[in-house]
């Protein structure tokens, strides 16, 4: 594999309820990749390049703070992201291709299909894995049918009584194909669930609903087929929301986790078998909960986790001795064109 600088594109932006993120994520890795010597063309899927200074004012201002032209947030995914590719001459002659899209036509697999059909080199899961991944549902069936500890749950809108008697109260009410908690509410009655159903569904999505498991929260990243470190995160609130997520100081997030090597060596190697499992590529980052008992859980998978400065699989990637221009690189690598790809 060579070791010269690269030619690269990061995808960013695009049109889903998560472009704020995406945005932040895109030019952070942007601004890393550069400083690693490699040179970078900052594309937004559902408008166009992206010029350096905005770029820059961007990672200044924070997700959601900068004056950032395009589709509002949450507008339908018809946006020209297969024009993009179609007309951009810099995707044409990457190397590689970074997504750091979150949510939408960028995370469910049309975005990896454009590239794969336009025969332009991407780093990241494949189509399939990605479209897995970003449905729940699809994602539980399949990690329950391989003995992997998920929480019960429902797909498709109930009434509150009867969710809550089948899975009990409270639940985790949300979309079935968001991410970052977008819309997701733990719902504490019978009451709430039927108002956070409506919440929900708002963007058109199918509603699931899932029983609620109290105890630590961890994630661990997934580099290259090598678990990274395990994170335990610690929210200021009870549920680990997008505030908590994205702004800092809401969450404490510890890297390595302060747990005994036989928790670490649980969440490792069932974080591994999901990404296999799901057949995700080069990174990934998966999420669980461990209860009293000290059972684990696995609540999902990501196929496209988040990359900004309050990031989850940079914070493992740096207790593993990796700063986040090295991790950006390791991945620009092997999807570059002289990586390699199982499916090529």
């Amino acid at each position: 594999m060579s070791k010269g600088p690269m030619r690269v594109v990061v995808l960013l932006g695009g049109s889903s309820e998560e472009r704020a993120v995406s945005l932040a994520s895109g030019c952070q890795v942007a601004a890393a990749l550069r400083s690693a010597g490699h040179a970078v063309t900052s594309i937004d899927s559902a408008v166009g390049p992206l010029p350096r200074a905005l770029e820059r004012r961007i990672r200044e201002a924070g997700i959601g703070r900068a004056d950032v032209p395009g589709p509002r947030a949450g507008a339908p995914n018809t946006l020209p992201d297969a024009a993009v590719i179609a007309s951009e001459p810099a995707l044409a002659e990457a190397d590689v291709v970074f997504l750091a899209l979150h949510g939408g036509a960028g995370e469910d697999g049309t975005i990896q299909t454009l590239l794969e059909v336009s025969g332009i080199p991407y780093a990241g899961s494949g189509p399939v894995a990605c479209a897995l991944a970003m449905n729940k549902d699809l994602t539980k069936r399949l990690l329950r049918d391989a003995g992997v500890p998920t929480p019960d749950w429902i797909a498709g809108e109930e009434a509150g009584d009867v969710v809550a008697g089948r899975l009990g109260l409270p639940v985790i009410v949300k979309p079935v194909s968001g991410g970052s908690s977008v819309r997701l509410t733990l719902a504490r009655t019978a009451a709430e669930v039927d108002e956070a159903t409506a919440v929900a569904a708002g963007g058109g999505d199918t509603v699931m609903y899932e029983a609620y498991v109290a105890g630590r929260e961890f994630t661990v990243g997934i580099l290259d087929g090598v678990p990274l470190p395990v994170v335990e995160i610690q929210p200021v609130r009870e549920l680990f929301d997008f505030d908590c997520k994205y702004e800092a100081g809401m969450a404490l997030e510890i890297a390595p986790a302060r747990i005994g090597p036989g928790l670490t060596g649980t969440l490792q190697r069932l974080a591994l078998e999901v990404h296999r499992l799901l057949g995700m590529e080069h990174f990934s980052r998966v999420d669980f909960m461990v209860d009293g008992d000290g059972k684990a859980w696995c609540l999902e998978a990501n196929a496209l986790p988040g990359l900004t400065g309050n990031s989850l699989l940079p914070k493992a990637a740096r207790a593993a001795g990796i700063e986040f221009p090295q991790l950006c690189e390791r991945i620009c690598r092997l999807g570059s064109r002289t990586g390699s790809r199982s499916r090529r």
